[in-house]
C-alpha cells in the first residue's frame, strides 16, 4: 500500500484534533459531524493560540472541490428558502477575507439571484472603500469594502430599499467580527434583516446571548444558518500554554532541519507550464469589488472549456497521466480555483482524483501526525506586492500528499518574478509534485468612471499600473552590431551581468527542474576554423536559396499585411531573418520598415512590456512576428498563447499571433519562404551571427514586471563577427532570384498554406520510439539540431538517410562532441537531434563528451 493510501486510511480513523485536545486539554463539544467537519492545530497568535481547522473550506485541507462548493451551495439555499424567492432576489451576500471569500461565493451561488461582495486586505489605487471593520483574532485583522458599484452595500445595485445582508464566514466563533461588520455597515446603510451564515458554529452561551442583544439594540431582525453547532472547551491557561508548546514544536523542528542540512539529496523538480484559459472578457476574478448574477451565467457557461484546457495540459505532460491533481488557490481568490476545480472533476471523470485548497498569510504550526490538522507546510515569500510589505506565504497539506501534478491558479497582479523565483510557491510546488501548471486570470479593476453613467459596467484591467515611460528599443553600436536602422532590441543590457554556465550544468538544471534554460546562457561556442570554413562555404553554397525564401516570405507579407508591416522579431533566432526581409522591401520597394526583436521564453510567454511599448508606438494590426524557422511548432503555440494571455490581462488587444519564418519544415504555419528542410547558416553559430546578441534572459532577481527581458553584446567577439558577411553575402543575390521570387510568392499565395503540423507528429512518434517521453528533448529540422549541438548535452543525431552537404557542419560538430550520427528512413526532416534524457553530469566521459550509449 502506498504512502499515501496508509495516510488516508489513518485519517479516517483518528481525529486531526486528537494531538491538540491530548496536550493542551481543549475539546470540541457539539453533534456528531463537528469531528468530521473539524480538526485543530496551533499558531503563534499572542490572542488565540489554537486553530479550527475545517475539512470541507478547502483553505488549509484539500479536499474534493464538489465537497466545498457543495458545502456553500447548500447553505446558500437553506437562505433562499428562509428568505422566500422575492426577499431572496433583494439579498446581497458579503464574504469575510480571506479564508471565507469562496464559501461566501457558493453560499452567493446557492442563493441564485444574489450579487456578491467579499472584504479585502489588498487595497487598489483608483478605488474608494466604501467600509471597513476589524477581525479582532486574526494575524491580519484590516477588512476593506471596495465594490465597483457603491449602491451595492445598499440596495445590491438596484437602487430599491435597503436589502437583506447576508454575511458569510467559516467559523462562527465569539460573533465579535460579524457584530463589527454590522455595526459598521448599519450606521451607513440601515436595514431590517442580517443573516449570518457559517459551516460551524462554536459560540459560548454568553456569546449567543450578546448577539441576542446587539439585534434588539440596533431594531434589525439576526437570523443564523450553519451547518453544525457545538462549542470549543477551553482550560484555564491554555493560550500560555498553547504558545509554549509552539515554541519547542518549531525549536525541535529547526534542530531537525539543521541537522538534516548536511545531508540534502538532489531533489527532481517538476517542469511549470502555463496553461491559458481563456478567462471570459469582463468577468471579475472574484468578489473583491462585486460579483453579478450575469457575471455568474457567464463564467458558468465558460468553465468547461477553460477545464477541458487544463486536462489537456495534464495530458501532455510527459510520463503517465496524472490521478492525483491539487487545485491551488490563492490567498483571496478562492472561488475562480474552486470552480475550475469543480469543472476539472467533470472533465477527468473517475479516471482521476481531484483535490482542492487554497495558498494562505496565515502561519500555522505543521506537526506530521494524523491527529494533527496540518501534517505539512511549504514556506515561500509573497508574491503580489502587498500593502503591508514581504512576508512568508504557506501552503498546506500538500507537501508530502501525493499529488501528481498541482494546477497553480493566481490573477495577473500576483504573477510576478517572486512567483517564479527559485524559492517562490512555483518552485516549492515543484519539488513535491510530478507536474505544476500555472493558470493566471486578469485582476479586475473597476473603471474610475463606468461607461455612459451606468454604475457597475465590469471593465477589466491589470491591477498593476503602468509605468509612466516605457524603455526605449536599444540599438547598434551601443547594443549589436547591427546598424541602427537595422534592428531595434526591445531589451534590457545585462553585459555587465555573469549569466553563463558550463554546458552540462545547465542541462541538469533545466532537466531536473532547478532553473528554467532562460535563467542562465551557455558558454558561447567559438568555432575551430575548420568549422569557421564550413561555414562560409555553406553560406556561399546556400545564398541565392536563402535569398529566395526571403523574398518569397516578405513579398506574402507585403501583399497580405501590407502596405507598411512592423516586423517584430523573435530573437535571436528571427533577428537576422528580420533585418533580410527589411532589405529586400527596401531594395525592391523602396519601403523602410520599422524592425525590432522581442523575447519569448517557452513556458514563460512573450515580453508583455515590450508588447505594451510596441502599441504606444504602432496600430498592434500591423506587427508582423518574424522567425527564422519552425521545427515542431512550440514557439509558434507558445506565441499564440502569450497573446491570449497578455490581451485576457487588460493588454492592447490587435496582435496578429500568426509567426512568417524564412523555412517552415514543421508545417507549423501558414505565412514561409519555403517548407524545405535545409541548411540556413545563421543557424550554425550563435551571437557572432546575430548581431553579437545573446539568447535572451529571463530571471526573477534581473527583470522585474515593467522591464524588457534581457540580453548581453558580447562586444569581446567581434574579431569573430560574420553578422555583416551573412547579411551582405544573401542581400547581394537579391536581384538575381527576383524573378523565381516572383512566382513562388504568386504560387503561394494562390496555395493552401493551412499548417499541418506533421512536424509535431513527427516529433511524438520519435519520442516514444526512443523512450524519451519528452517532446521537449526532441529538436526537429537542421537548425534546432545544430542548437542542441552548440547549447545542449545531445544524446544522439537523426539523420535522414541520403542527406547531403546540408548536414556536413552537423556531422563535424557531432564528431567534435562524440555524439553518435545514425542514419534514418522515413525522416521528415533533414535531420533530428535528440537531447540526453534524464541527464546527469554523470552522462558525460571523462573527457567531456556526451556518453555515446543508451
Amino acid at each position: 500500500m502506498s504512502e499515501r493510501a496508509t495516510r488516508e486510511e489513518t485519517v479516517d480513523v483518528v481525529w486531526s484534533g486528537s494531538w491538540v485536545a491530548e496536550r493542551l486539554g481543549v475539546a470540541l463539544e457539539g453533534d456528531g459531524e463537528l469531528q468530521e467537519l473539524l480538526g485543530l492545530a496551533l499558531r503563534r497568535n499572542p490572542k488565540r493560540a489554537h486553530l479550527l481547522v475545517s475539512n470541507v473550506l478547502g483553505k488549509h485541507v484539500p479536499q474534493r472541490p464538489s465537497v466545498v462548493h457543495g458545502a456553500g451551495f447548500e447553505l446558500g439555499e437553506r437562505v433562499r428558502a428562509l428568505l422566500g424567492a422575492q426577499e431572496a432576489r433583494r439579498a446581497v451576500v458579503l464574504g469575510y477575507a480571506e479564508t471565507a471569500t469562496g464559501l461566501g461565493h457558493a453560499v452567493a451561488d446557492g442563493l441564485r439571484d444574489a450579487p456578491y461582495l467579499h472584504s479585502t486586505r489588498r487595497p487598489v489605487a483608483g478605488v474608494e472603500q466604501a467600509g471597513g471593520f476589524e477581525e479582532s483574532h486574526s494575524h491580519a485583522t484590516s477588512h476593506l469594502l471596495l465594490p465597483e458599484d457603491r449602491d451595492l452595500l445598499a440596495s445590491g445595485g438596484t437602487g430599491a430599499d435597503a436589502s437583506v445582508l447576508v454575511l458569510v464566514d467559516d467559523e462562527f466563533s465569539t460573533g465579535n467580527t460579524v457584530l463589527n461588520t454590522i455595526r459598521a455597515l448599519h450606521a451607513l446603510h440601515p436595514r431590517e434583516r442580517y443573516v449570518i451564515v457559517a459551516l460551524v458554529d462554536m459560540r459560548s452561551a454568553g456569546d449567543r446571548d450578546r448577539l441576542t442583544v446587539f439585534a434588539a439594540e440596533i431594531g434589525a431582525r439576526v437570523d443564523l444558518v450553519t451547518r453544525s453547532t457545538g462549542t470549543v472547551a477551553l482550560p484555564d491557561g491554555v493560550l500560555e500554554r498553547g504558545q509554549a508548546l509552539v515554541a519547542a514544536q518549531e525549536a525541535e523542528q529547526a534542530g531537525r532541519a539543521e541537522e538534516a542540512a548536511g545531508a540534502v539529496e538532489d531533489v527532481d523538480s517538476a517542469p511549470v507550464t502555463r496553461v491559458h484559459l481563456d478567462w471570459p472578457a469582463g468577468v471579475p476574478d472574484g468578489g473583491r469589488h462585486g460579483f453579478t448574477p450575469a457575471h455568474r451565467a457567464v463564467l458558468e457557461a465558460a468553465l468547461p472549456a477553460m477545464a477541458d484546457r487544463i486536462a489537456a495540459e495534464l495530458g501532455d505532460a510527459a510520463g503517465p497521466a496524472p490521478r492525483h491533481v491539487l487545485v491551488l488557490g490563492f490567498e483571496e481568490l478562492m472561488y475562480a480555483p474552486l470552480r475550475l476545480g469543480t469543472a476539472l472533476e467533470a472533465a477527468l471523470g473517475a479516471d482521476a482524483e481531484v483535490r482542492y485548497s487554497t495558498t494562505t498569510r496565515s502561519p500555522v504550526l505543521a506537526v506530521d501526525d494524523p491527529g494533527y490538522a496540518i501534517r505539512t507546510r511549504l514556506v515561500f515569500p509573497a508574491h503580489d506586492d502587498p500593502a503591508d510589505g514581504p512576508g512568508d506565504r504557506y501552503a498546506y497539506n500538500v507537501a508530502g500528499a501525493g499529488f501528481d501534478a498541482v494546477v497553480a491558479v493566481v490573477d495577473s497582479t500576483a504573477d510576478t518574478p517572486e512567483l517564479h523565483a527559485p524559492d517562490g510557491l512555483l518552485a516549492r510546488l515543484a519539488e513535491h509534485t510530478g507536474h505544476v501548471l500555472l493558470a493566471v486570470l486578469p485582476s479586475y479593476v473597476p473603471a474610475t468612471a463606468a461607461p455612459s453613467g451606468v454604475p457597475g459596467t465590469p471593465t477589466p484591467a491589470p491591477e498593476r499600473q503602468e509605468p509612466a515611460v516605457l524603455p526605449e528599443p536599444l540599438r547598434g553600436p551601443d547594443f549589436s552590431s547591427y546598424a541602427p536602422q537595422d534592428v531595434g532590441w526591445l531589451l534590457q543590457d545585462l553585459s555587465d551581468t555573469e549569466l553563463e554556465a558550463p554546458t552540462e550544468e545547465r542541462e541538469e538544471a533545466i532537466q531536473s527542474g532547478g532553473a528554467h534554460y532562460a535563467e542562465s546562457l551557455p558558454v558561447e561556442y567559438q568555432p575551430s576554423a575548420e568549422y569557421q570554413a564550413l561555414f562560409t562555404a555553406a553560406l556561399e553554397a546556400s545564398a541565392a536559396r536563402i535569398a529566395r525564401a526571403v523574398g518569397t516570405v516578405t513579398e506574402t507579407v507585403l501583399a497580405e499585411r501590407g502596405p507598411r508591416p512592423v516586423l517584430v522579431s523573435l530573437a535571436r533566432a528571427g533577428t537576422p531573418v528580420g533585418v533580410l526581409m527589411r532589405r529586400w522591401a527596401q531594395h525592391r520597394h523602396g519601403l523602410d520598415l520599422p524592425h525590432y526583436a522581442i523575447s519569448i521564453v517557452r513556458g514563460r510567454g512573450i515580453d508583455a512590456t515590450a508588447l505594451r511599448w510596441l502599441a504606444a508606438h504602432h496600430d498592434p494590426a500591423d506587427v508582423v512576428f518574424v522567425d527564422g524557422w519552425t521545427g515542431k511548432g512550440a514557439i509558434t503555440r507558445e506565441l499564440a498563447a502569450a497573446i491570449t494571455e497578455f490581451e485576457a490581462s487588460g493588454g492592447p488587444a490587435g496582435f496578429d499571433p500568426e509567426i512568417s519564418v524564412l523555412a517552415d519544415p514543421g508545417g507549423c504555419v501558414r505565412t514561409y519562404g519555403t517548407r524545405e528542410d535545409f541548411l540556413i547558416p545563421s543557424a550554425c553559430l550563435n551571437s557572432t551571427v546575430s548581431g553579437l546578441i545573446s539568447r535572451t534572459v529571463l530571471r526573477a532577481d534581473l527583470v522585474g514586471p515593467d522591464d524588457f527581458h534581457g540580453g548581453k553584446f558580447y562586444r569581446e567577439l567581434a574579431d569573430s563577427d560574420v553578422s555583416g558577411l551573412f547579411l551582405d553575402t544573401i542581400a547581394a543575390r537579391f536581384d538575381e532570384v527576383a524573378g523565381q521570387v516572383e512566382a513562388a510568392a504568386k504560387e503561394l499565395l494562390a496555395a493552401d498554406r493551412a499548417p499541418t503540423w506533421e512536424g509535431w507528429a513527427a516529433v511524438e512518434r520519435i519520442s516514444e520510439e526512443y523512450g524519451i517521453h519528452d517532446v521537449n528533448l526532441v529538436k526537429p529540422g537542421v537548425g534546432e539540431t545544430t542548437r542542441v549541438l552548440l547549447r545542449r548535452v545531445p544524446w544522439k543525431i537523426l539523420a535522414k538517410r541520403g542527406a547531403g552537404a546540408d548536414l556536413e557542419h552537423i556531422r563535424l560538430l557531432a564528431e567534435q562532441r562524440g555524439v553518435p550520427v545514425e542514419e534514418v528512413d522515413d525522416l521528415p526532416y533533414s535531420c533530428v537531434g535528440l537531447i540526453h534524457p534524464r541527464f546527469t553530469r554523470g552522462a558525460t566521459g571523462a573527457d567531456g563528451k556526451a556518453v555515446q550509449g543508451a
